[in-house]
């Protein structure tokens, strides 16, 4: 094979690996949206604002969701002991798919004094794809078990999603907690590892192939 044959072969492979890498990169939106909450206590209903962040992180054939408050959303009017705050909500899932994914999280680790905004740590669930297609997930109820009461935040101002996927089903199924069947980080890190090595993948595909047609060129009789 001439050199100019060879270096085509190449540069058709590295083009074929730049276009597999493109074709199989994922989709994942994600923005932080004010939610406005209106929230029933046990001392009447109280409203605050709170910048609520969810993250999507691919974890064997799910995601693994994480919602996040960047402000805190009610108060107690006596001292709240370490351990004695147990938080919860639910995600309300769009596009392809319906329902409520459920999330959860860890009590309190230290004391939260009164009258001084609850601060809700990360919650977490994990979300399967039914469907194949985008997914929003958007805020829906937060629940805020203490002291053997319920506090229960509701948005009052249709927030926006805070993230969407794009994603292939996978069969469904209930998980661990019950909830409906629920599927990163959707991360760039994480991606771009991936279809790095697909791209390597395809261009060493193309590489031998290259090899093997130089190696037969080499070795075939000649023609009479």
């Amino acid at each position: 094979m001439s050199k100019r044959r060879r270096s085509a072969v190449l540069a058709a492979a590295v083009a074929l690996a730049g276009s597999a890498v493109w074709m199989a990169a994922p989709v994942a939106v994600a923005e932080v949206v004010n939610v406005n909450y209106t929230c029933k206590t046990p001392i009447g209903v109280k409203s605050a604002v709170s910048p609520i962040d969810i993250t999507g992180v691919r974890s064997g054939s799910g995601y693994k969701i994480t919602m996040s408050w960047q402000k805190g959303v009610s108060s107690s009017p006596v001292e709240l002991g370490a351990g004695s705050m147990k938080p919860s909500a639910t995600i309300t899932l769009g596009g392809v798919d319906s329902g409520t994914l459920k999330v959860t999280g860890p009590a309190n680790a230290a004391a939260i004094p009164e009258n001084t905004p609850i601060k809700i740590s990360d919650l977490t669930g994990t979300y399967t794809p039914k469907a194949t297609g985008k997914v929003t997930f958007t805020a829906a109820v937060l629940t805020i078990e203490a002291l053997g009461t319920t506090t229960t935040c509701t948005p009052a101002n249709s927030p926006g999603p805070s993230l969407t996927l794009d994603v292939t089903a996978s069969g469904g199924g209930v998980s661990d907690d019950g909830s409906a069947g629920q599927l990163p980080q959707t991360g760039p890190e994480d991606s771009a590892i991936a279809l790095g090595t697909l791209g390597a993948t395809v261009l060493l595909a193309g590489a031998a192939g290259a090899l093997w047609l130089t190696r037969r060129g080499r070795t075939a009789p000649a023609r009479r």
